[in-house]
């Protein structure tokens, strides 16, 4: 139900955060009938929503913890344009982490994780379609599918459990080689022999602006937004009354927890110890490249993606431990663009100086590559929807729906089971 307890007035909602996640949210919520307020610190979408690599990829059911990883790990640390760094002072803390990541690696798991993902991410563009059509983004949306690329057709076949997860749940696509994947993509270095073509896949072509169109629609259907932080929740006999921030409380009779890369110290008020953490993710965007791919590109070697967006291409990905205080390490974002080089080589003639930006972000990322969506164990009347990782833009659309599925007292969609707060 919508209506308060007294049936006078619509039960407030307030979600905290503003990224992808809470902007879903937050409008799926509000289409329901509630009275949705965002609390959010800074502007709309300008976190890892800002500078992802803007992919709706139902395709991303491989988990990030794969059988055979932590034989790649070293080679991957030592490698100057490896797409692994652990800042060492940063060991002893993320250490837990890893142990619970490697151990999510077991092939039982493997499989159970990207049928879960497979539930959250299926048909990512086709979900989003109302908020879309409701806030007139069309434009800022494309569903052209997307190319993996390989050195080798032995590069491929060693990749062959991520391709059986896919094909398991049901992702179509096609192996392209030699004249073929020049047809498709003849940009591409003749370096790689191979590709995968995902038809199914889409992208925006600028993430930032997307969240923010969907934000407007929001405020314009009659949705708040308050400049705030949360800081703690007011709760009486298990029943949430407010939430309590640095500009005062909000009076909320629900709350959404879905504040990406800060969400742990909240859910630890609430009696969950999630074990979030970050990946420092990083982008270059080039500006008139002198290259466009038709579609975005994932480089499997250098684990980057190439996405053609309105400002330039974008160079994102790679992932680096370093926690929420270290400065970043702006060589990863350069390291991007030596890497872009090497899959378009028209690239090398830009001097690496023709970027509009180069930015780092923080994935708020879980051990088994699955988010949180459930309720919190101190009271029913918050729920979290956060940790995606690599997927918060594929998952957004679906996330919020099953938030809204939760706050409604409905039964969700899919089986929230893997996404339990409680089953670390």
């Amino acid at each position: 139900m919508s209506l308060s307890e007294s049936g006078s007035a619509p039960l407030r909602v307030t979600v905290i955060g503003g990224g992808v996640i809470g902007v879903c949210a937050a409008s799926w919520l509000l289409r329901e009938g509630f009275s949705v307020t965002i609390v959010e610190p800074g502007a709309i979408a300008e976190g890892a929503s800002f500078g992802n690599a803007g992919c709706f990829n139902p395709s991303s059911v491989v988990p990030m913890s794969m059988p055979g990883n932590l034989r790649k790990v070293p080679g991957w640390l030592l490698d100057p344009l490896g797409p692994l760094s652990i800042r060492w002072g940063y060991l002893p803390r993320i250490a837990p982490w890893l142990a619970r990541f490697l151990k999510a690696a077991a092939p039982d798991r493997v499989a159970a994780q990207a049928k879960a993902l497979g539930d959250l991410l299926r048909d990512s563009t086709g979900v989003y379609r109302p908020l879309v059509e409701n806030a007139g983004a069309q434009a800022l949306i494309r569903r052209d599918g997307h190319l993996m690329v390989y050195p080798t057709r032995r590069d491929f076949e060693n990749d062959a459990l991520a391709w059986k997860l896919r094909g398991d749940n049901g992702i179509d696509y096609t192996v392209l080689e030699d004249d073929a994947l020049r047809q498709r993509e003849p940009a591409l270095s003749r370096d790689y022999r191979l590709g995968v073509f995902l038809p199914n896949n889409g992208h925006t072509v600028n993430p930032n602006r997307f969240v923010v169109a969907l934000a407007d629609a929001f405020q314009r259907d009659g949705g708040g937004i308050q400049r705030a932080r949360a800081l703690d929740f007011e709760i009486e006999s298990g029943r949430l009354k407010a939430v309590r921030t640095d500009q005062g409380l909000v009076p909320a009779d629900r709350a959404v927890i879905a504040a990406g890369a800060f969400s742990r110290p909240l859910a630890q008020l609430l009696g969950d110890a999630i074990p979030l953490d970050t990946e420092r993710g990083y982008h270059i965007v080039v500006k008139d490249p002198g290259v466009m791919p038709r579609v975005p590109v994932m480089d499997t070697v250098g684990k980057f993606v190439a996405t053609p967006m309105e400002m330039g291409l974008r160079l994102a990905g790679t992932v680096e431990f370093a926690g929420l205080d270290a400065k970043p390490d702006w060589k990863r974002a350069s390291r991007l663009f030596t890497l872009g080089a090497r899959l378009f080589p028209q690239l090398a003639g830009r001097a690496e100086n023709d970027r509009t930006s180069i930015w780092m972000g923080f994935r708020p990322s879980l051990p088994d590559s699955l988010p949180v969506i459930g309720a919190a164990s101190r009271t029913a009347d918050i729920v979290y929807a956060f940790g995606h990782g690599h997927v918060g833009m594929a998952g957004g659309a679906h996330t919020g729906l099953l938030v809204a599925d939760l706050i409604a007292g409905r039964r969700p969609r899919i089986a929230l089971g893997p996404f339990s707060p409680t089953r670390f």
